[in-house]
């Protein structure tokens, strides 16, 4: 396996070689719709043309000029009036006129920090206007106190927390470099005590991440480097407890496009574990070819070897003013599959909670590589699988997923599925298939549709009283109960079809492959009994 420095130095290169490649548009830059994507682009053509100008296959004192150019277009579309509202803030979607594009408070959350982490690494190898450039730059957004906020331990504090930290150093503010030590330690000492409360949040757990070790790597006081160390073997410990080669597993908080229902956002899982390949698509570039805190060997090795299967069962706090909730997220991981979810609903968002799925590892066929069932909460939910309402109960049992749908007349009443790319088998109130190594079974309550897009498959079932149960068991598990084929485990899926039953109460019922026998109800009055082997889930074993 490559080294993580060789890693990052793959991603670099990767970067740099689409950088390079782009075309420079009228206004000095490469893109329009995100000015960080500019700033991370140009930051991986100038490295690479610093760092490894014998990989590259263009000119590396070209591409370090072009880099420099399209740095100092981004620079200059910061608001460095010290009297505007935004002071010290760029644009961030810069429309057809860069120059022209209002400020934004999120650009500099980020690349505020990336850029100081930046101008340390590469300021001997600027020209002198590049360099007055960033030292402006910085120095504004220093003065612009941006990061002056109450902090409520989330992705957003992350980023103010290791911005004080930093330019507390950097302008040598012992006051501001004090008020960042203190919310790192109440930081840490929050999410150790309540959990994540944006749990397996994407990209935002990434911004966590990156926002510290950015910290990490610039701070010279051993003190608050040790407590930065802290902060990021808890995160790093909180992304293995959810990994399955570059999967992020189980429920999500959030998550953009790119990462439900394929695990996209991959790269910093790439330089911290590489045991898988590299996708040729990279949705979010930000900066983990240059951020890297080794997490601990204990960790590394929990996350990669998966040989036996574990289950994670952690309890999160959320707070919803003067109200506290406990949630309880689950997974089972294996080392072909996992599944799980959280056992609550909660009101994420923009509807974003993803609720559960069945994840399979990043590359291991084209396509998605989640499978999961939802309620829309709109219209558009083929095309953006992300937002669901919360009518829905279910079930959690290792390698199986029961959900049941009482959806209230006057709302879509239409659940959809999405599923991997593979041929499935459909049969009346069941699909059946396999993915290299894992069988599938899929039951579903009413009829469905099935329609076959480019990279998914996605299952439309209409009915107001509805429900669904996947299953999935590797191939070695499967002949280990004595299925030894796909055709034995069809067979024996088409035996153990589900009872459904929908009247006063909407319930199901079902015996998964090793026997275990399941139960799920929803009352009329949305009240739900979830039973496993004929007792009542118990909670009990759910810890931070």
């Amino acid at each position: 396996m490559m080294s993580f420095t060789a890693r990052q130095n793959e991603i670099v290169l990767k970067i740099a070689t689409a950088a390079q490649q782009q075309p420079v548009l009228s206004s000095g830059l490469w893109f329009h719709h995100d000015i960080r994507d500019n700033f991370y682009y140009a930051s991986y053509l100038f490295a690479a043309a610093v760092d490894q100008p014998e990989q590259l296959s263009f000119y590396a004192k070209s591409a370090k000029e072009t880099a420099a150019a399209v740095l100092l277009e981004v620079l200059a579309l910061q608001d460095q009036d010290s009297n505007s509202a935004t002071y010290g803030h760029w644009p961030l979607n810069l429309g057809t006129s860069p120059r022209e594009a209002a400020p934004n408070v999120l650009p500099v959350e980020l690349m505020g920090s990336l850029m100081a982490f930046f101008s340390s690494r590469y300021s001997s190898h600027f020209g002198s206007k590049l360099q007055q450039a960033f030292d402006s730059a910085l120095e504004h957004v220093y003065r612009c106190g941006f990061y002056r906020q109450n902090n409520v331990f989330g992705h957003h504090d992350a980023k103010y927390t290791a911005a004080k930290l930093i330019f507390g150093e950097r302008y040598e503010d012992a006051a501001l470099t004090e008020d960042g030590r203190s919310n790192l330690g109440l930081t840490l000492a929050h999410i150790r005590k309540q959990g994540m409360s944006e749990y397996n949040s994407l990209p935002w757990f990434w911004h966590w991440v990156q926002a510290f070790t950015c910290a990490w790597h610039l701070i010279k006081d051993q003190a608050i480097k040790q407590e930065l160390a802290g902060m990021l073997d808890f995160l790093w410990d909180e992304r293995a407890a959810f990994y399955l080669k570059g999967a992020f597993v189980g429920a999500h908080c959030r998550a953009q496009k790119h990462d439900i229902p394929l695990d996209g956002n991959v790269l910093h899982d790439y330089v911290q574990f590489g045991d898988f390949e590299l996708p040729a698509q990279l949705p979010r570039t930000e900066y983990a070819g240059f951020l890297f805190y080794e997490a601990p060997e204990v960790v590394r090795k929990r996350a990669i070897n998966r040989s036996e299967p574990a289950e994670v069962k952690k309890v999160i706090t959320k707070q919803t003013g003067e109200e506290t909730h406990k949630l309880h997220s689950y997974a089972y991981i294996t080392e072909e599959f996992a599944a799980g979810g959280m056992w609550e609903r909660y009101a994420e968002f923009d509807n974003e909670q993803h609720r559960w799925d069945i994840s399979l590892p990043v590359g291991r066929q084209e396509g998605v590589n989640q499978a999961y069932f939802f309620h829309p909460s709109d219209r558009n939910g083929n095309e953006d699988p992300r937002h669901q309402t919360g009518n829905a109960e279910v079930l959690f049992y290792k390698n199986t997923i029961a959900a049941l749908y009482a959806i209230p007349e006057g709302t879509e009443n239409r659940i959809i599925g999405i599923l991997p790319h593979i041929e499935w088998m459909q049969e009346p109130g069941m699909l059946l298939g396999q993915t290299n190594q894992v069988y599938w079974s899929v039951y579903a309550m009413q009829p469905c549709a099935l329609e076959r897009l480019s990279d998914r498959y996605v299952v439309t079932s209409e009915g107001t009283h509805n429900g669904v149960i996947i299953e999935a068991i590797s191939c070695s598990d499967a002949k280990r109960i004595g299925l030894p084929s796909f055709e034995a485990f069809a067979a024996e899926a088409r035996r153990n079809t589900p009872t459904w039953l929908s009247g006063g109460n909407l319930s199901v019922r079902y015996v998964t492959c090793d026997g275990t026998k399941l139960e799920l109800t929803v009352d009329s009055q949305g009240i739900s009994d979830k039973r496993i082997n004929g007792s009542a889930v118990d909670f009990s074993e759910y810890t931070l």
